[in-house]
């Protein structure tokens, strides 16, 4: 018996199809190229699961109110570390939600492994965060014998906001360029901080204790903007793919 096919699902100008493709933009799933006559033809078949895009913005954002609540702890304004630890089981949360969508979806609005990687690296961020508060918790907090950390601390501000201005862009994946271009700016700018915080440590104007101290913390800090620049790395090799 024949098998009638929902006109919805197919182009017909005349001439022959190919088999579907498994990756394709935000939203469907798009077959191979389709050749009919002289006109090459995508189709869109299956509609994705595009509830991945409000999780990432979640991510990004929890990723943001973190780096904000630790600049409000080493500009002095508060010693309470409730809110980020907060942020932290927040953002295991959103993790744990994306990964149980990505096992249960059968069709995902990019390739698996990079919404695994994208998810990783967002928890990442505010694992490092709170790994940085964590850490002064262990000495003194005299924050004047190292002003660089505020100068990173603002800086990783600006890149969580950058980051979740890109995340906002990840469904059309168009217009991330600027945003890409600002987080691979702001690290730069971050790695300087650090290396002047380095030389700071190794002048000799501090005790031996001070010193391993401050270098826990700072390292710790540069981590998170390194984990920054990760994910912007990430997005983009998704834009990359997609294009």
């Amino acid at each position: 018996m024949p098998v009638s096919l929902d006109p919805r699902l197919t182009v017909a100008i005349g001439g022959w199809a190919s088999e579907p493709s498994r990756e394709g933009p935000p939203g469907f799933i798009i077959p191979k190229l389709v050749r009919y006559g002289a006109r090459s033809v995508r189709f869109r078949l299956l509609p994705t699961d595009d509830r991945f895009f409000p999780l990432f913005n979640d991510a990004a954002t929890n990723a943001a109110d973190c780096t904000r609540r630790l600049r409000e702890v080493l500009n002095g304004t508060t010693t309470d570390l409730g809110a980020i630890i907060a942020c932290e089981h927040r953002g295991d949360e959103i993790t744990r939600d994306i990964l149980r969508r990505l096992n249960s979806s059968f069709v995902t609005p990019f390739d698996r492994e990079d919404i695994h990687v994208l998810a990783e690296n967002l928890d990442d961020v505010v694992d490092d965060v709170m790994e940085v508060a964590l850490r002064l918790e262990l000495g003194t907090r005299d924050f004047a014998a190292m002003p660089e950390l505020k100068d990173i601390a603002d800086l990783l501000v600006e890149m969580a906001d950058e980051t979740v201005a890109l995340m906002a862009r990840l469904p059309s994946m168009k217009e991330t360029g600027p945003h890409l271009d600002a987080i691979d700016r702001l690290e730069s700018e971050g790695d300087a901080r650090y290396r002047q915080a380095l030389a700071r440590l190794y002048s000799g104007e501090l005790s031996a204790k001070a010193m391993l101290y401050w270098k826990d913390v700072v390292e710790t800090l540069e981590n998170a903007l390194n984990k920054f620049e990760d994910v912007s790395d990430v997005v983009e090799g998704i834009v990359l793919k997609h294009a």
